[in-house]
This record gives structure tokens, sequence and C-alpha cells, in this order.
């Protein structure tokens, strides 16, 4: 199998700086600024970490970090078919891609998140399928891995079967994203490998009367249930947000803030910002629910809320929240947070926060 292999090496430094993403010029330099750090070749190379010696797979790349840096990393040979420039843009993806396609891979693999996605996804045109591995700040996207380490029984199953399936891209508007307003569009539907094990669902949306008076119901359980002197780290999400009106304080939609003794005490805060805090407040929980129907309730979109932040409070003062009607279309949870070890020690079954008082036990891979 002959794969088409590139890396955005400055996909996902936005989201533990509070960025939500790194789309444009300006914005990476934000990051930069703000000590933002590359995310993507650790995550690559995790994915990349069980390919080392399998020789039914023949990879084309691109050099430096837009690719062959990574392979070389991994200890997997490849062939340069692409040298991008020494400051690389989107255009060198879609590039980069068009000379996959021209070299004849059998699938792309990308790493980066749904700016990325999109990309691929304009140069491929639907000739191949793609794989993403998840690097960004946004992956609304149904192309990407659920986790890294999913790549290699992922491509083991697709080299046997060839079976392929439609999975959409979406599109994200970050500078409505940035201003807490999630405005996402499909932008096309792209070839994966029929593996839904492996490989995230899509993003859904929930605005039915019923789930709404569920999220009302969760965020006054919450509410009622604040310890004077304990500070709350609250994570994005529609659920979320019902523990801020409750409150009547302004919650960021698609940020992460602090309420302590009831008041918010940080907005939109940054991993920085949150480590600050924490490592001097003392006693303090996460609450967090899963974003849309792929059931990720750390690393999809809540970045800021890093493997360190849950270190500093425990994973024993993690409060998860999800309506009954998000987890009958969710029946698993997952995480992701970029540090394997910490993962598997979250992976089991947790209890979830369903309603007033009420808890329901669900399983965590």
């Amino acid at each position: 199998m002959k794969i088409g292999f590139v890396v955005n090496p400055v996909a996902g430094m936005g989201g533990s700086v509070g960025l939500k993403g790194t789309d444009g010029d300006d914005i990476l330099k934000e990051a930069i600024a703000r000590g933002a750090m590359k995310q993507s070749p650790k995550r690559t190379n995790r994915a990349l970490r069980g390919l080392n010696g399998m020789v039914d797979f023949q990879f084309m790349t691109c050099s430096g970090e837009m690719g062959k840096d990574e392979l070389d990393r991994a200890g997997i040979r490849s062939v340069v078919v692409y040298e991008p420039p020494a400051e690389t843009s989107r255009r060198d993806t879609i590039t980069a891609v068009r000379a996959f396609v021209k070299d004849g891979a059998d699938i792309v693999i990308f790493a980066g998140g749904d700016g990325t996605a999109r990309d691929v996804l304009e140069a491929v045109d639907r000739k191949l399928p793609v794989i993403g591995i998840p690097t960004g700040v946004k992956m609304h996207s149904a192309v990407f891995l659920n986790s890294p380490e999913d790549l290699t029984q992922l491509l083991e199953g697709f080299s046997r079967t060839g079976a392929t399936r439609d999975a959409e891209v979406m599109d994200i508007d970050e500078t409505s994203f940035r201003n807490g307003v999630l405005k996402a569009k499909l932008f096309g539907v792209a070839k994966v490998p029929d593996d839904r094990a492996h490989l995230q669902a899509g993003k859904a949306e929930y605005h039915s009367g019923g789930a709404d008076e569920e999220a009302r119901e969760i965020g006054q359980y919450v509410v009622d249930d604040m310890k004077d002197g304990v500070a709350y780290v609250i994570g994005p999400g529609s659920t979320t947000a019902r523990i801020g009106e409750v409150l009547g304080q302004a919650k960021a939609l698609l940020g992460v803030d602090v309420f302590l003794n009831r008041k918010v005490v940080l907005h939109d805060a940054s991993e920085e910002d949150l480590l600050g805090f924490l490592r001097h407040h003392g006693s303090s929980k996460i609450v967090v629910t899963p974003i849309g129907a792929q059931g990720f309730f750390f690393g999809r979109g809540n970045q800021p809320i890093s493997a360190s932040v849950i270190r500093v409070v425990g994973w024993e003062n993690v409060v998860v929240l999800a309506t009954p009607t998000k987890l009958k279309d969710t029946p698993v949870l997952r995480v992701d947070t970029g540090d394997s070890e910490l993962d598997e020690s979250l992976r089991g079954r947790t209890k979830v926060v369903t309603g007033y008082r009420r808890r329901k036990l669900v399983p965590v891979l």
C-alpha cells in the first residue's frame, strides 16, 4: 500500500493558549507570542510508533517537519515527493497531496485539524480515502482517528478489506469560534476507511426542548452542589453553559472558565492561566461534558484543560456531565489528552451526571 503522508506542523498550537485554532498568520504569531508549543510532532509520533517495520506500507511524504522528520523519528523509510519552503502554508499541504495523487498513492494520512482536513479534501477531490491524525484544536470532521494510537489497527484492517465510506468534513469559522459562536458548515464529503471502531463520529448538535430542559436540570444540580472555597474549572459546551446561566454569570460557551464562590474568577482561560491559579489555590474540581456526538470529554475543543491541569486537580475531582439525550447517541465516552499514560488511567468506567442527583455509569475508552 502506498501512503501519502503530510503533517501540518503548527496545528493545535492555539489550543492550550486559548486561541481555539491557528488559521491565519496573525493568529499563529499570537499563539507563539503567548508561548504556544508545537503539538503535531508529539501526537504524530504516537500514531506512527506501531508502523515501524511493517513492510506492506510504502510512504511518500514532504521534506522536513511536514512529514519526513516524523517518519525518520519513528524509524519509517519514506520517499520525498514534495519539498516545501521554510515558511509553510495551507497551499503547501494542497500541493503535497496533489503530488501524492499523481504519484499513485492509495491513501492519504494527514496530521492536523479541521482546516487541514479541508485542504486535504480540496487536493484529493475524493480520488483517494483519507485518515486524519488528530493534532488540531477544531476536530469536528468525521475523518479523524479516535486517538493517534488507532492508526496501526485501522491501516491493518483497511489493507485487508479496502472498504471505504463517506465522512463529512466540516468548515469552522475561527473568528466566530473565538467569540463564542460556533458556525459549522459542511465543506464536503471525503472517503475514509470503513472502520467506525477507530474513526470518530461526526459532530451532532442538540436543540430539542427535551435536551434543553435536561441541560438546565444538570446545571442547577451542579450549582446547588458547589462548595465555598472550591474552584470549579468548567469546560466548554452547551450543557456546562447552563451553569453560568443558573448563576447569572457570563460563561464562555466555547472556552474554559474558573468559578470560585459562585463567581467567575478566570474567563476563557488558557492552560497557563489554569495552572498558575490552581497550583496556588488548593481545593478544585474540573467539570466537563462531551461536545457533540463523538464522546470526547478531554482532548477535543477543551485543550486548556490539559494533562498537566488534570494531574494538578486529580481524576477523583473530575465531574462529567451529559444529558440522557446525548448519552443515548453516545453510549461510550473517550479521552485523548495527549498523555498516553494519563489516558490509560482514565479509561474504564465513570459516573456521569445525567440529571438532578442522577448519575449513570458509562464506559470510557
